[in-house]
């Protein structure tokens, strides 16, 4: 669907669990702000940061001349001067950006509607994936391929459940499956939070265990954050750069505790008004923030929303999502092709299929 020239995605709420419905509200509708317990809560993660205790990692660290060499590589001849971003600190070691380029398939073990991940049987969609894999390396032989699945573990949904907050939290035992699911791929999991009428304060910490684990990364998205009490699915959601700071200092924590690599969080995007104050969003050595344009549509489309939301908003790195359906909607019936993405500046890092 296309909307004032943004692209919209699919909210797919089809399971016996799960009403989901399709975006219809206008990018204008005001987004709600902050409220003072979200922006407190953020604000205390980052003064306890200084008083954990640290266990010093194993990994080696990262080597800034090739660090640095990397970067200039995936600004990919960018002239704005906005790409690599400026004063950002050299991540721990263990770090998989820039030195890899992730690609990975995203959905719910629930529904087959929701994203590639669920939607085929096991093997064939580990084989799947890693052909496309193959892909990218072959698009960009330079830069070595990580896949990785994308699950959704916590669902906006059309029942307000219980306690009215409109998300429904997947069992453990279903992210169990997906981390068994990433072995038997080699790949790193990233679990996804949608939390409606919750907060991302109130959901992340529940996923704590997943998260100490080394190949478990995370994702927040906008979209479905409904800060003002709108039901999800109604209207585009947003965060502010005090809920992206809240959850990347809780993951620095999580990383400085355990020894662990550096964690990466995906924050989905695809309208100005999803993320917003992105200058205030804090960057840390531990954790490396990737911006993902999430829309689906036609080629010329999503370069645009590219081009207007990521490019100009620069955080760390960027992220591109491949709708193997939704793309193929509207005419010219193609979705991008690794070499066609990797023609934007910057070079995204990040590629999610659904």
């Amino acid at each position: 669907m296309k909307l004032k020239g943004v692209l919209f995605s699919t909210l797919i709420l089809s399971s016996a669990l799960l009403l989901f419905t399709n975006c219809t509200q206008s990018s204008g509708s005001k987004p709600g702000a902050s409220n003072k317990a979200d922006t407190a809560a953020a604000a205390k993660t980052g003064e306890e940061a200084d008083t954990i205790s640290v266990v010093k990692s194993s990994y080696p660290p990262v080597n800034k001349a090739q660090y640095d060499s990397l970067m200039k590589r995936m600004a990919n001849g960018d002239t704005s001067g906005r790409w690599p971003v400026k004063n950002a600190p050299y991540p721990l070691g263990g770090a998989v950006l820039p030195f890899k380029r992730v690609v990975a398939f995203y959905g719910n073990l629930y529904s087959k509607k929701m994203g590639i991940l669920g939607e085929l049987p096991a093997n064939e969609m580990l084989a799947k994936l890693k052909g496309e894999v193959k892909s990218w390396e072959k698009a960009d032989p330079k830069t070595p391929v990580q896949p990785a699945l994308h699950y959704i573990a916590v669902v906006a949904q059309g029942d307000g459940g219980k306690d009215g907050k409109y998300r429904y939290r997947m069992p453990f035992k279903q992210i169990d499956s997906v981390l068994v699911l990433a072995k038997k791929g080699h790949a790193l999991v990233f679990l996804d939070v949608q939390v409606a009428l919750s907060t991302i304060q109130a959901e992340l910490p529940l996923l704590e265990k997943y998260l100490k684990m080394p190949q478990v990364h995370f994702g927040m998205d906008p979209e479905f954050s409904m800060k003002d009490g709108t039901k999800p699915g109604k209207k585009i959601g947003t965060y502010d750069a005090n809920d992206i700071n809240y959850v990347s200092g809780y993951l620095a924590n999580l990383v400085k505790k355990n020894g662990l690599p550096p964690k990466m969080l995906v924050v989905h995007r695809f309208t100005r008004k999803m993320v917003t104050n992105y200058q205030n969003i804090k960057l840390r050595p531990e954790v490396q923030v990737i911006m993902d344009m999430d829309g689906w549509g036609e080629p010329d489309l999503k370069f645009g929303t590219y081009r207007h939301f990521i490019n100009p908003e620069p955080v760390q790195f960027t992220g591109f999502k491949l709708f193997y359906k939704n793309d193929l909607k509207k005419a010219p019936h193609h979705m991008l092709t690794p070499q066609e993405v990797l023609k934007y500046k910057p070079a995204p890092m990040y590629i999610q299929y659904q």
